[in-house]
């Protein structure tokens, strides 16, 4: 999947290493919004466990885990996930993504929600996709209002991030 200056492409074993570079370069800077990690998540193999895992979860129609990288350097700068899959009456998915602190506020995240979107409604047939975000998040919050999405409400103690369970408000966008 393309945009302008960079693609989405389901991450791959041989990422790993990439992918534990972004993560240890961004881990002070990831931290206030996501939650406290085991120490073997910031390793090669938990890298590769996740991949493997994101790979197994893609073929029983779960989730769908992209890196996030630039067109002109094929350097990984992020990753997007469309996780939790419900069929059915559903037919939604929960998305969530990470950039980079050194390429954010280049239009880079919310070009590639787009084409995670695109990839949920065209490919997947999805009906609606839904993102939480913590309040004080507020550039992520920005990112989810340019991608089209509308703001539905606050989920008190949503999710335990870094720690402490946080609020997070509730936004969400469908296929028409």
């Amino acid at each position: 999947m393309n945009g302008n200056h960079i693609y989405l492409r389901q991450l791959e074993l041989k990422d790993a290493g990439s992918l534990l570079d972004l993560k240890l370069r961004n881990r002070h800077f990831f931290q206030p919004f996501e939650p406290i990690r085991d120490e073997s998540h910031f390793t090669l193999e938990g890298q590769e466990n996740d991949i493997a895992y994101g790979l197994e979860a893609m073929q029983n129609d779960q989730s769908y885990i992209f890196g996030i990288f630039v067109k002109e350097t094929d350097e990984i700068v992020g990753r997007l996930a469309l996780t939790g899959i419900a069929r059915g009456f559903f037919q939604n998915v929960f998305l969530g993504y990470y950039i980079d602190q050194q390429y954010n506020g280049r239009g880079f995240a919310t070009a590639a929600v787009s084409l995670g979107l695109e990839f949920a409604f065209t490919e997947l047939g999805l009906h609606r996709v839904e993102a939480g975000v913590i309040p004080k998040n507020l550039p992520s919050i920005r990112v989810l209002e340019k991608a089209g999405f509308r703001h539905e409400g606050l989920a008190k103690a949503y999710l335990k991030i870094n720690g402490k369970w946080e609020d997070h408000n509730i936004f969400a966008i469908t296929a028409e």
